[in-house]
């Protein structure tokens, strides 16, 4: 038996010998011609290093970054993420050196990977962003080059999911999926199908993503992959324990947490023990729930797993209201709340300039002191509880514990719905498209010498800016303020329109602007909605009128009315093109005057209108009624 096993590993080296003496001698010229070389040695950390010696000594760049990359994902898998990326970023200067797009996008994905796992979501999109910059400006890419194109489209629907924005991540993952099942890379198509299944969780679609995730493990058992069994155990045991299914949830989950200390990736042991731990609350098995999250924990804040941390705390605090600790429990909760706030703002700095960054590092110190300073206040009624106690009795006591712990739970929930409805309009009404276009737009006036213009605009786009980010702070304005904001917002997008279009508001003489209360930022995605998927394709000719009427007690009724091509025509423009303008302000618009509605004994309503004349579309009527 010895003797076979010593011929097998000379019959290794020797391969790995005949592969290095090939390098030599004809240096590939590209990704697949190294590959098929060293595929079967990827994961000797040993062999790889070799290879680096030896490309580094025959001045072969490609097979440096080749080694280097390969150790660099060696590292990731064990969740040695600072080396990974050291080591990749050291991959992408080699190919710099050879001046190959190829190993350039494959170092930037691999960078950008690393970053994700970690849960750092600024620098992971724009790596990802940056090699899928330079794949789609190859003309004829290689085979390498749209896998990667695949690669790039998943992680950043990965980034889509972290920012809640299920329909965009299914989007680039349907993309990236289309790439795989062309090239039938089982990998590819193992990792897509299991994102796509957790992208319908989310959504709430659970026999759907449980499907796609039973699609996922069958293709990394035909590839034999134990980290993506791992990964598939994982996710289809959390759908059987929102299924309420424990005992077919149990011993997926174990199976999972035992392949995962096997491969000794912490990333995976952390969401293993999550799982169990969430298992083991089901179950009523709290002292062994308490341990799993703690060991969770615990590997989450050693490397820096931030969503691991996060889940982690918020079952701590569930396991400890159950026992009572309800001191505990909110401390848990409070820290989960930190952790995801965090964790979104890392996300927002991508996608605005620095005056909103700003903006938005101050509002969330002062969130953070309004939380402790509530959690201080429910420290003091915890307290006074404690000592009314004393001279209750104990029935009495755990009455009032109840149902403080009720009012408490339900009030930190709606403060949370309603701090997501105001990051979420922040981030429609601030989008980068629309601040970068607009300086664009001033900066062609300082070009053409148009100084009187460029300075009038560029006075409009910052007290535009200005009342954003103080109705940002707050949960509704008056009418006027609003209907000055939206008037402005025009005047701003109006020059991308070469001021064509003619906007007027009308207020009819019974409504009193000033006193009338409505949702901050409540108008402009409807605004916007005119604009781009009314006005922008129509050449001439092109108006919307804002009416603000009141024609029923306890209601104001606003119309935007345009006359664009009607929603028909801009639906067929709109799937043609390839890259769709998707409109979720409407969504969070809505979600805002259900939150805003509560306050009156009557909801808001709203109605989309199509205006025909002779069965020819002359524009779209907006019916918004606001109870005020």
């Amino acid at each position: 038996m010895l003797y076979v096993c010593t011929l097998f590993v000379d019959a290794q080296t020797t391969d790995f010998e005949m592969a290095l003496n090939s390098i030599q001698q004809n240096q590939p010229k590209n990704f697949i011609g190294i590959d098929s070389l060293f595929k079967p040695f990827e994961r000797d950390s040993l062999k790889m290093k070799q290879l680096l010696e030896t490309s580094k000594i025959n001045t072969y760049n490609k097979g440096v970054s080749y080694a280097l990359n390969a150790l660099g994902v060696a590292n990731r898998n064990i969740s040695n993420y600072e080396k990974s990326i050291q080591l990749h970023k050291e991959a992408k200067t080699y190919a710099d050196k050879a001046n190959s797009d190829e190993f350039r996008i494959i170092s930037l994905n691999m960078i950008g990977v690393a970053y994700r796992r970690m849960d750092i979501i600024k620098p992971a999109l724009n790596f990802h962003a940056e090699a899928l910059k330079i794949a789609y400006s190859i003309k004829n890419p290689n085979k390498t080059v749209s896998y990667n194109i695949a690669v790039s489209q998943n992680s950043i629907g990965n980034i889509y999911l972290a920012l809640q924005q299920y329909d965009l991540a299914l989007l680039q993952f349907n993309k990236s999926l289309k790439i795989e099942v062309k090239a039938d890379n089982k990998l590819g198509l193992a990792i897509n199908y299991h994102n796509i299944g957790y992208a319908e969780e989310a959504k709430g679609s659970l026999d759907a993503a449980l499907n796609n995730y039973k699609k996922s493990l069958d293709y990394n058992n035909a590839i034999d992959s134990d980290i993506g069994r791992v990964i598939c155990y994982n996710s289809i045991g959390a759908i059987y324990l929102k299924k309420e299914k424990y005992k077919e949830a149990a011993p997926i989950i174990k199976g999972a947490l035992d392949k995962a200390l096997k491969l000794g990736d912490q990333f995976y042991i952390a969401s293993s023990y999550i799982n169990l731990g969430q298992l083991q609350i089901k179950d009523n098995q709290l002292s062994l729930a308490e341990k799993s999250l703690n060991k969770a924990l615990k590997i989450s804040e050693s490397y820096n797993l931030n969503s691991s941390i996060a889940a982690s705390s918020k079952l701590l605090s569930e396991l400890n209201q159950k026992n009572k600790k309800f001191e505990v429990a909110l401390d848990y909760y409070q820290k989960a709340v930190e952790i995801e706030n965090t964790f979104l703002t890392e996300q927002n700095l991508q996608y605005v300039n620095d005056i909103v960054v700003t903006y938005e590092n101050e509002n969330k110190d002062n969130q953070i002191k309004d939380l402790a300073l509530e959690n201080e206040a429910a420290r003091l009624l915890l307290e006074r509880n404690k000592k009314i106690l004393l001279y209750t009795s104990l029935a009495l006591a755990l009455l009032a514990i109840a149902l403080f712990i009720m009012n408490r739970t339900k009030a930190l929930k709606k403060e949370k719905q309603i701090l997501m409805l105001e990051q979420d309009m922040l981030r429609s009404q601030m989008n980068p498209h629309f601040l970068f276009n607009s300086l664009n737009s001033i900066k062609l006036y300082i070009i053409n010498n148009e100084k009187e213009n460029a300075v009038y605009y560029l006075n409009k786009f910052s007290k535009l800016i200005r009342k954003i980010l103080i109705a940002s702070k707050e949960k509704e304005t008056t009418l006027s303020d609003e209907l000055e904001t939206m008037k402005l917002y025009m005047n701003i997008e109006n020059i991308r329109f070469s001021n064509e279009i003619d906007f007027n508001i009308n207020v009819d003489e019974g409504v009193n602007t000033e006193i009338t209360k409505v949702p901050s930022l409540i108008l402009q995605p409807f605004l916007e909605n005119a604009l781009w998927h009314g006005l922008s394709s129509k050449s001439q000719n092109k108006r919307i009128n804002l009416n603000v009427i009141k024609n029923e007690t306890g209601f104001i009724t606003v119309e935007i009315i345009d006359n664009g091509i009607g929603r028909f025509a801009a639906r067929k423009i709109s799937n043609g093109k390839k890259l769709k303008r998707k409109s979720v302000g409407i969504e969070i618009t809505k979600a805002r005057l259900a939150n805003f509605s509560q306050g009156f004994p009557n909801s808001y309503s709203l109605e989309i209108e199509d205006l025909y004349e002779a069965n020819n579309a002359t524009g779209t009527k907006i019916i918004l009624q606001i109870p005020v």
